[in-house]
């Protein structure tokens, strides 16, 4: 799932191309993505980009006052095409295509564009085209931006006491509470900070907040710069390579040599080591419990 820098690398490449180029129509090949119905989607036709933006894990293309607004969700993606087909993308079940937007651009003999697509059949990509980016629900009620100067060590101790007893792991990942930060990121964050992802949210002192703290800052900063400058195509392969313990079960950590472990839940799973953030104590897998009785 693309995560707050993998969006704001994005949002990077995306506005270095887009900005100041008119977007001639926008297909819609999977219905179910957009969300909206008003204002309509060819209100974005003939539009000019004025910028590209982000909103947490939400991607803004502000045209003319119209907004474009794309959530990814877990396997959705945006592939800039330098020629785009001249036919309007039609709906296709057996296509990842959820959408195209087509640049006009006179300069040019083709038409260049973005292909929005999503991979598997569990869908969750959406669109929304809206006059505010505040009318979308996600956006609305996002928590605040960890990379945000706003984004102090005291606004940290208050989202960690209001949600009491929650484990950690959790509350980074709420967006209500944090923005940008997924089930990858906050795996790297706690590694690095070298915390229990179980550990409770209102139980840190303060030697262990400033930890904390630094390492959602140190974490997410040092991936947004490694992935500063990168074309879409390039990201998936950045971020993978440079992950200490997500998706890594049963290699090495890189920090102490342990074998990284799994805790496995319905729908997704965590990733830790057990010497660097649970004082070598392997944490239950319930799923995993379930099975061996």
């Amino acid at each position: 799932m693309p995560e707050l820098p993998e969006v704001e690398a994005l949002v990077q490449d995306l506005r270095g191309r887009l900005v100041g180029r008119a977007i001639s129509r926008v297909d819609l090949a999977a219905f179910s993505a957009l969300k909206t119905f008003d204002p309509p989607l060819h209100a974005l036709h003939g539009t000019l980009v004025d910028d590209v933006t982000r909103h947490g894990k939400f991607l803004d293309v502000d045209a003319s006052g119209v907004h474009l607004v794309i959530h990814l969700a877990r396997a959705g993606w945006i592939r800039w095409r330098d020629e785009v087909p001249a036919l309007p993308a039609r709906p296709n079940s057996k296509n990842p295509l959820a959408a195209r937007v087509v640049i006009d651009d006179p300069d040019l003999d083709v038409q260049p564009g973005l292909d929005i697509t999503e991979a598997g059949t569990r869908k969750g990509l959406a669109i929304y085209v809206v006059r505010d980016p505040q009318e979308v629900e996600g956006i609305s009620r996002l928590g605040p931006d960890p990379l945000d100067d706003a984004f102090t060590i005291d606004v940290l101790r208050g989202i960690l006491e209001a949600e009491g007893r929650k484990q950690i792991k959790g509350v980074l990942r709420m967006q209500s509470i944090v923005a940008g930060i997924g089930n990858a990121y906050s795996d790297e964050i706690l590694h690095a900070a070298r915390m229990s992802p179980f550990k409770p949210a209102n139980s840190l002192e303060d030697d262990d907040l400033q930890t904390l703290y630094d390492a959602i800052r140190g974490t997410l900063g040092d991936a947004v710069r490694r992935a500063s400058g990168l074309a879409a195509s390039e990201l998936k392969g950045e971020k993978k390579s440079n992950l200490a313990v997500h998706g890594r079960t049963g290699q090495k950590c890189p920090v102490c040599g342990d074998v990284v472990r799994e805790v496995s839940f319905a729908d997704s799973s965590l990733q830790y080591c057990p010497t660097c953030q649970t004082g070598g104590k392997p944490l239950a897998d319930r799923r995993l419990s379930k099975l061996l009785k």
